[in-house]
């Protein structure tokens, strides 16, 4: 039988999510302890592989087993067994159809940045850019990144066959906290924080609204400019597709 938990992380403590030779990771974490628990090897398979430093509110995993254990008290054993920095938000048995990679259609990432004082506090969960964003920076900024592009400019994956996506971003400032909202079927590695990196580069003069037509079009990486820090990012929401 399929087994997906839906889990929460703090990935200030961790290298990333997928499995990595001597290096802790949640991946890593998870198929240890339910291992532990079912008596046998376990194989974890993640909606989304987070990077080094990258939070989750809502991660989605799915493993197989023979063996069935009550969802709620196998929910009770992984928290009481699994690092505190992990949280296992729930349980439940689904289709074998289903897979918590390949039934995903649709993703929503948050990255936040603290445009007040340095707060030493939240280092670790939220960007510390401490300077100013105008409404009017951002609303131009989103107008020329959301829709359809080709992003090969804001990732370091090589030989996709197409590195087209339909992006939607919108934002909100709460208390000089800004919350980007970043939604897509699909991310490549490092497109997200490339794409913040662009948009602090542009708030900090180094290059300017206009850029970004020739970024899109020169699809190199380097021209994109910097990479912003992963403190800020959590995948906030997964979709499925309804059949499961």
């Amino acid at each position: 039988m399929r087994y997906l938990m839906n889990i929460t992380y703090d990935g200030s403590r961790f290298y990333g999510y997928q499995i990595q030779k001597n290096e802790k990771t949640i991946e890593g974490e998870l198929e240890k302890i339910v291992s532990k628990i079912f008596n046998e090897n376990v194989n974890i398979i993640g909606t989304s592989r987070t990077d080094k430093g990258v939070h989750a509110i809502n991660q989605y995993c799915h493993f197989d087993s023979d063996k069935k254990i009550n969802v709620d008290r196998l929910k009770h054993s992984i928290n009481s067994l699994i690092d505190k920095s992990i949280y296992i938000k729930n349980i439940k048995i689904v289709s074998e159809e289903f897979h918590s990679r390949y039934s995903c259609i649709k993703k929503e990432y948050i990255y936040k940045i603290n445009m007040n004082d340095y707060d030493p506090i939240n280092k670790d969960y939220i960007f510390q850019y401490n300077k100013k964003i105008t409404r009017e920076l951002l609303d131009k900024f989103i107008s020329k990144i959301s829709g359809k592009h080709n992003f090969k400019s804001f990732t370091s994956d090589k030989d996709k066959k197409s590195y087209e996506r339909v992006l939607k971003l919108d934002y909100k400032i709460t208390k000089g906290i800004l919350y980007l909202r970043f939604e897509s079927s699909g991310f490549f590695r490092y497109m997200i924080r490339n794409i913040v990196g662009l948009l602090l580069d542009i708030n900090n003069g180094k290059k300017t609204i206009d850029d970004i037509d020739k970024i899109f079009k020169s699809e190199n990486r380097i021209s994109a400019g910097i990479c912003a820090e992963p403190v800020g990012l959590y995948l906030n929401r997964i979709y499925f597709d309804k059949r499961y």
